[in-house]
């Protein structure tokens, strides 16, 4: 019989850490559009300006990966949080759409240090647990995005740049205690990090990544068509959509938090990440198909399960095979997250307009096609 090992030292700061910077994000991002809006903004720019933010992770998450594996992943993170305090100010501060931009960019390539974070928890983690942290951090991801909306929606009756100010404040505190809690863990600095590059990135890590692509791309056309499909086949309302997503991010932290560490445990990572893609698969061709609550609410739950599953396995299984030059690999696979975020919306939205099923039937389909994809990655074995 195995036993839950305790979690390591440093691991809850960083933890906090991530929680606290996503809260800023979910602080900001509901109410981005509206306030964009207020400078004139059209539709077509303000998915420019959440473009802008995606292709600013997609270009920076390699470059601090790469600095993290050399300097150490404590300067990294201090400074990305500074960076997501900054950006927070200079949207709040904005007087014209292209601060808007410059403010979204700042965001965006400080956002790019989620690799550093999930870097320093396989720093510190024993291989066997290291699913079971990555998805506490997931955990940590979702609940600042649950929390951080309601947040907004307060601070936005002062008016309607204070949350970008709260935001900004909600970084800034989180800097400072990060300056006196979060830990440095790179204890060895190898030369093999440096001027690592995709180059020397092997095979199945570059296999990872791609399934990475496939999975957020899938994902993320979900994301970007969901509310066209609520409204055209179940008239929901906004507030109904809102609530639709609250469920799958509550349904994303329950399964991140404290269903990954047992799946893993029980059928490894390779299989994990089959049975991730599997209910995906299932998810989405339910939904393609779904014409009432009876059938939708099934199809949204098997999708929030396999999503859970799937993001903090790869994670994981992408550190376990560059153990030396974990930053660069998860960096590179955050730029790959941060690509599909621009690719998924855009394939989702021309697939609509055609048909409303086909984004999910093309969702389901490339997911199929990723499964072979797979790379058998060695298991860490349990600790008991």
């Amino acid at each position: 019989m195995t036993t839950r090992q305790p979690i390591p030292r440093g691991f809850w700061p960083v933890w906090t850490a991530v929680a606290v910077d996503m809260l800023g994000f979910g602080i900001i991002i509901p109410l981005l559009p509206l306030y964009a809006e207020r400078f004139g903004a059209s539709a077509a720019t303000i998915g420019l300006l959440f473009a802008g933010y995606s292709l600013a992770q997609f270009v920076f998450a390699p470059i601090w990966g790469r600095i993290s594996d050399r300097v150490g992943r404590r300067p990294i993170l201090l400074v990305t949080i500074a960076g997501s305090a900054i950006g927070s100010l200079v949207l709040g501060l904005a007087g014209s759409l292209p601060i808007l931009f410059v403010g979204r960019i700042l965001d965006g390539a400080s956002g790019a240090s989620v690799a550093v974070a999930r870097a320093t928890v396989s720093d510190v983690a024993d291989p066997s647990q290291r699913p079971r942290l990555m998805g506490l951090l997931g955990a940590a991801f979702g609940l600042g995005f649950v929390i951080g909306p309601s947040i907004g929606a307060l601070a936005a009756l002062g008016s309607p740049s204070l949350p970008f100010f709260v935001a900004a404040g909600v970084s800034f505190v989180n800097l400072v205690a990060g300056i006196f809690r979060i830990p440095e863990t790179v204890r060895v600095r190898t030369t093999a990090s440096h001027g690592a590059g995709t180059r020397a990135l092997p095979m199945p890590v570059m296999r990872l990544v791609l399934l990475t692509f496939v999975g957020v791309t899938a994902f993320s056309a979900f994301e970007a068509t969901f509310a066209l499909l609520g409204s055209a086949r179940l008239d929901m309302t906004q507030p109904t959509v809102a609530l639709a997503f609250a469920g799958i991010g509550l349904v994303l932290v329950a399964t991140q938090g404290g269903v990954v560490g047992p799946v893993t445990r029980a059928l490894g990572e390779t299989n994990t990440i089959r049975l991730a893609l599997a209910l995906n698969i299932v998810g989405f061709a339910v939904i393609s198909y779904a014409a009432s609550w009876g059938t939708l609410s099934p199809g949204l739950a098997v999708l929030a399960l396999g999503q859970g599953l799937l993001t903090p396995t790869l994670s994981s299984a992408v550190a376990g095979v560059s153990p030396h030059t974990a930053g660069v690999a998860l960096g590179v696979q955050q730029s790959a997250g941060g690509l599909a975020r621009v690719a998924g919306p855009v394939l989702g939205g021309t697939l609509f307009a055609l048909s409303i099923p086909l984004p999910y039937v093309a969702a389901a389909g490339l997911t199929l096609i990723a499964l072979p994809i797979v790379p058998t990655v060695k298991e860490p074995a349990l600790s008991g």
